[in-house]
């Protein structure tokens, strides 16, 4: 080999592809955004790895497949839930009843940043995922379970007819959120977010009455 050759060698570049926490959680963050764009069916795992900027090994290194993914994605949105949506609806007011609507109101400003296009990105996977797929419903029951916890605990402690199941009434708070959203993006429209949310401040006012 000659010395010209040698050093052509020597200056080739060596690819390294990045497999530490950093890489993971491109990753993660690229599935949360296609999968809320695209739908889990309607992300390839070539679009994966070109939103992400790894290679398949890389991937592989961390995953074994895209249903793990899609399960640490669920696991993330499970565990951000209450400092990213919770905590700072509950910040705003000390009102227990008032707490639900500040959640509620986070959603709304969602639906308007994206001209309602927003989407619920659980409601969406509960929608789309196979009911086969066990591992990612339960993961997917957890986030449900975890915004209703939340509304439950200011239904405690607010000033409710005796007797009101507030389990039922927590859980009709979710189905007044996802259907709302869900109108508006068919909508491309607000109002029947809006409308939703109104019926659901009535719903609180005729159960309960005005302090004397």
């Amino acid at each position: 080999m000659s010395n010209e050759t040698r050093t052509s060698a020597a200056k080739k570049p060596t690819l390294v592809q990045p497999t530490g926490p950093a890489t993971r959680q491109r990753l993660v963050e690229s599935a949360r955004y296609l999968f809320w764009e695209r739908g889990f069916a309607g992300t390839s795992m070539a679009d994966l790895l070109a939103h992400a900027k790894v290679n398949s090994g890389s991937f592989y290194h961390f995953f074994d497949s895209k249903e793990a993914l899609l399960r640490e994605v669920l696991e993330t949105y499970r565990d951000a839930l209450h400092p990213m949506v919770v905590e700072p609806a509950f910040a705003t007011t000390p009102e227990p009843i008032e707490r639900i609507f500040a959640i509620l109101a986070g959603y709304r400003e969602r639906i308007l940043m994206t001209d309602a296009q927003y989407g619920c990105p659980i409601g969406r996977l509960a929608l789309e995922i196979d009911p086969e797929n066990r591992p990612a419903h339960k993961l997917i029951a957890e986030n449900f379970a975890g915004w209703i916890d939340a509304v439950r605990d200011c239904l405690a402690a607010a000033p409710l007819p005796p007797g009101t199941d507030i389990d039922a009434l927590a859980t009709y708070v979710l189905a007044v959120m996802e259907g709302g959203v869900m109108l508006s993006r068919s909508y491309a429209s607000v109002d029947p977010y809006d409308r939703t949310v109104k019926a659901l401040r009535e719903h609180f006012r005729l159960l309960i009455p005005p302090a004397p």
